[in-house]
């Protein structure tokens, strides 16, 4: 027998062929029922010819998985990973291994979307409830939301919360403490100076309220660790109608009194982070964080809110409540444009919080305090003062001429300690912390001081003895927390593993079906991509650890910002936007400080097409600019002539167009590089929205057809998951004359020479993720990702085929071409069968798939983007669905079925309804339960029937329950 000889030295297992869903013989089947013989001709066709790339990307690969895994592991070893004591709200923690193997890792969790569809996320929604019980009960506020990007950010959202209340009229002032964390104050600076909001940040105690001031910051703890009485404070602030912020820490909070406990009516926001309940440093996140309010604010809050609510036979169900506030409804009169949040994050806190218990999380907090009580009086016994005799977990220790000497000591101890002002370090404990660290600490100390000690000397139990850990009043917490049946129930892991198998079950995700949502691009998020986040050389870096510990992550940024540049066409990348909103964000302050450098600051317009993203509108907003609509033509276009128009009107105050690409509609518009042309004679500059980047990686470059600048959705294109709402990132690609203004930060140098300022708490975003956007690009090569495109645009072109004999396809671009996604349009069927969309997003869920994007960008629609990663027999069986969708409305509109009562109205059917009581349909349960063969194969059954939207609006419930008046789903 001869061998045979491969002619190549190539991996054999091509990791693209595992990413891409169709194989060969799949993606020539569906070019055969397109016409066309290749993915270029089909490429071809739809994207205009002016702006293809006429060259391959310049990037490596691909590589097999297990060559990509090791080259991680190579890089993650360039970290090096000292005992962190740099606090500044990053605490290293230990998740709970139940958690980390059935929440963080596991496809069920990480894979869902943000629960628009609550009848099919019931189990998240729970995660969320609970995780807003426990920032509620902390906080000792009456509501809270299902999460933030980071305490920074949430800070300012605190701030722009706080002006839409009390704001206007000459109240443009707002306060910040100089106890509050440097990247706080940073990001909050950033902020105000695009709303044109006064900063004062000074001391808390001396600082007089004006009638100018809207609102103020405090730290609680502060950053040096002081614990500061805010009650006098709050009455000043109040009696000026000024509003009070918290900062808090939520594990503090189990010992000491609650800002919404202090005197004078206490704090009216609360911020911070839950990082330390159980999520992973990863060298700045990501990491959920909380704002928790007055009941009065419940309109005002940003992000979203989970609230109780009921189904359509009584049952209790959750679902995101107080939707009108979301973006794509309030468009410019947003006041924040948060869109993805922390959700997978918040879960993973919640359930921290679950896990442990209020008596768990106590023992915890007493148990941190104690050693850091201890520390304090180890450290006195060498002579060393405590600026604060008050603190929770962090000390601010005068070392004067020694500080060089107890640096270099601490560094032989491979440990980091925080350089402060005056000659001080500050020292912060958490969680990891053990005696033999505190042993470590005294040790260094002793030897910077030249005191020789005794080895039982300074033994942290010796010191303990007689050290006073107990708060007094006003400091001390009397009230209870987390008094709810969850936060008791799960002790045990058995108990625990099968509550959160429990949730997972309720929630459709990427492991039951296709999800086929119109500009989310919900594909596939391979587990060699996702392995590397826990691996402890990634995880557990603290982000203001010194850079030369951070080497590997170093060069991993240096690489995928090289990378990104060259997909895009852009010259630098900023990764530290830790989401796509705030990457639009960013990306607009960018431009902003561009032209106020070239003394036109008089540029403040924004013209946004009428079809864009929510978030877009919003952003502008937030960057100080003026909104102007530019009409679509009746193809879904950019109307040309109303752009022209719209840009002669305000030539002289033109900063910006924002532009997404491929359009919100789905098509490759012809005229976008004359649409750059005249934003660009006008004076103005091309921002462009890369949420529909997946049609393009590849294929053509944003910045080679006049883009400015751009911003990526990792979470989208880059293959970093949704996690039911979040984590995102969403880095921005800028031209080189935009390069100097990119965001900076106070603790690390980043950013250009005239920088915006920070938009992240973290120089790098959320960095413990971006191992996922690196490991996809390398995976896949310069072939592959062109590849994926390429069937990103086959795919919804096959789907749009399909279905337009059943559905109108709405827009067309070149060839009658979509792009990576296509619009169906049921809205002829309200008058003939009296069926709406909302209609077939929820029988499809009797099918088992979540809802293609509903009434966006066109009311009354359905967008579908069905990715690269479906397979066609997923395409053809989602087709199919919606075909037989279409033959049940058929019935309708023969009079063969009742208008009301039908498959249709009555969706989802529960296996509840199905199975128990009387049938009194005029249709049969089968087809209610059953409706295609492969639900008999695999059934993911809704676990409530249709929510009632209006019900839990009118009576918002935003925590878990009373007991007496709740009946649990399960």
């Amino acid at each position: 027998m001869t061998s045979q000889r491969s002619g190549t030295l190539q991996p054999p297992d091509d990791f693209s062929r595992r990413h891409i869903g169709p194989g060969s013989a799949e993606i020539g089947r569906m070019l055969d029922l397109l016409g066309y013989d290749s993915l270029d001709a089909l490429g071809n066709a739809a994207i205009p010819e002016s702006i293809r790339l006429r060259r391959p990307l310049q990037i490596d690969g691909p590589r097999s998985e297990y060559e990509v895994l090791r080259e991680l592991r190579s890089l993650g070893a360039r970290n090096r990973l000292f005992r962190s004591y740099l606090g500044l709200g990053y605490y290293d923690c230990l998740t709970p291994p139940v958690i980390q193997r059935n929440i963080l890792e596991s496809p069920g969790w990480y894979t869902a979307y943000t629960p628009y569809q609550p009848e099919i996320a019931q189990g998240r929604l729970e995660a969320l409830l609970n995780f807003q019980t426990m920032v509620i009960d902390l906080t000792a506020l009456p509501i809270a939301n299902a999460s933030l990007l980071d305490e920074a950010t949430a800070a300012a959202e605190a701030m722009a919360m706080s002006h839409a209340l009390r704001g206007g009229s000459g109240r443009e002032v707002f306060f910040v403490s100089e106890g509050c964390y440097p990247q706080t104050i940073d990001v909050v600076r950033t902020r105000a100076r695009a709303r044109g909001i006064e900063l004062v940040v000074g001391d808390h105690h001396t600082f007089e309220f004006r009638p100018q001031v809207f609102g103020a910051l405090v730290q609680y703890p502060a950053q040096d660790g002081a614990l500061h009485d805010y009650a006098d404070f709050c009455a000043r602030a109040h009696a000026a109608e000024a509003l009070v912020t918290a900062a808090a820490d939520l594990l503090a909070l189990t010992l000491l009194r609650p800002p919404g406990e202090w005197g004078a009516g206490g704090a009216d926001i609360a911020v911070g982070s839950t990082q330390r309940f159980g999520v992973p440093l990863g060298y700045g996140g990501p990491h959920a964080a909380y704002l928790a309010a007055r009941d009065e604010f419940r309109r005002q809050l940003p992000g979203r809110i989970i609230g109780v609510s009921r189904d359509a036979a009584g049952r209790p169900g959750l679902r995101m409540a107080l939707q009108t506030r979301e973006q794509h409804i309030r468009r410019e009169r947003a006041t924040s444009n948060i869109c993805t949040a922390q959700v997978l994050l918040a879960v993973v806190a919640g359930m921290y919080a679950v896990y442990h218990g209020p008596d768990g999380l106590a023992r915890m907090a007493r148990r941190v305090h104690e050693l850091t009580a201890t520390l304090a009086a180890g450290l006195r016994r060498l002579g060393y003062p405590i600026t604060h005799a008050r603190f929770f977990d962090t000390l601010r220790v005068e070392v004067g001429a020694r500080r060089n000497a107890l640096l270099a000591q601490a560094a032989e101890r491979r440990m980091n300690l925080r350089l402060l002002d005056g000659g001080s370090v500050g020292i912060s404990l958490d969680e990891t912390t053990t005696p033999e660290d505190l042993s470590d600490l005294l040790a260094a100390f002793a030897a910077a001081a030249g005191v020789e000690v005794g080895p039982a000397r300074l033994l942290p139990a010796q010191l303990l003895a007689g050290v006073e850990t107990e708060y007094e009043a006003p400091f001390r917490r009397t009230t209870s927390y987390l008094t709810h049946p969850v936060f008791h129930r799960y002790r045990s892991e058995t108990e625990m593993l099968r509550y959160l198998k429990r949730l997972e079950s309720r929630d459709l995700s990427l492991t039951t079906s296709m999800i086929p949502l119109g500009s989310c691009t919900m594909k596939l998020n391979a587990a060699a991509e996702m392995l590397p986040i826990t691996w402890p050389e990634f995880a557990r870096l603290h982000p203001f650890a010194p850079v030369e510990q951070a080497e590997g992550y170093h060069v991993l940024f240096q690489q995928l910002e090289a990378w990104l540049a060259e997909i895009t066409g852009f010259e630098r990348v900023s990764l530290q936007p830790n989401a796509g909103s705030q990457g639009e964000l960013t990306g607009l302050l960018v431009i902003r400080r561009y032209h106020q450098s070239r003394g036109a600051g008089r540029r403040d317009v924004c013209l946004i097409p009428q079809s864009a993203h929510g978030t877009n509108p919003a952003s502008a907003v937030m960057a100080g600019l003026r909104v102007v609509v530019v009409r679509s033509d009746e193809r879904g276009n950019i109307d040309l002539a109303d752009l022209r128009a719209r840009a002669a009107e305000h030539a002289g105050e033109l900063a910006a167009l924002m532009i997404t690409y491929p359009s919100t509609h789905g098509i490759f518009e012809e005229g976008v590089r004359e649409i750059c042309d005249v934003v660009h004679a006008h004076g103005g500059q091309v921002y462009m929205d890369g949420a529909n980047m997946n049609a393009m990686v590849g294929l053509c470059r944003p910045g080679d057809f006049g883009a400015d600048v751009a911003h990526l959705n990792l979470h989208k294109t880059f293959c970093i998951p949704h996690g039911g709402g979040g984590p995102g990132m969403g880095p921005i690609g800028v031209a080189a004359h935009l390069a100097p203004f990119l965001p900076g930060h106070v603790a690390v140098a980043t950013g250009g020479p005239e920088s915006i300022g920070a938009v992240a708490a973290a120089p790098w975003g959320s960095p413990g993720i971006l191992p996922i956007s690196w490991a996809y690009i390398r995976l896949m090569g310069a072939e592959g990702l062109k590849r994926a495109s390429q069937v990103a645009i086959l795919n919804a072109n096959y789907v749009a085929r399909r279905l337009e004999g059943h559905y109108p396809v709405l827009y067309r671009g070149r060839n009658g071409t979509v792009a990576h996604e296509c619009i169906i349009d049921p809205r002829p069927l309200k008058a003939s069968a009296g069926v709406e969309a909302g209609d077939i997003a929820r029988r499809l869920m009797d099918y088992g798939f979540h809802a293609p994007t509903v009434s966006f960008p066109v009311p009354g629609t359905l967008m579908i983007e069905p990715t690269e990663s479906e397979s066609q027999a997923e395409l053809d069986r989602f087709c199919d669905a919606l075909i037989s969708i279409r033959e049940e409305i058929r019935q309708i509109e023969e009079g063969r079925m009742d208008r009301e009562n039908n498959p249709l109205k009555n969706a989802p059917h529960t296996a509840e309804a199905v199975t128990s009581g009387d049938w009194a349909r005029p249709y049969s349960r089968e087809q209610a339960a059953f409706p295609a063969p492969w639900t008999r194969e695999h059934k993911f059954w809704p676990a409530v029937g249709l929510i009632e939207a209006a019900a839990g609006d009118r009576n918002l419930v935003c925590a878990c329950p009373p007991v007496e008046g709740y009946v649990p789903i399960d």
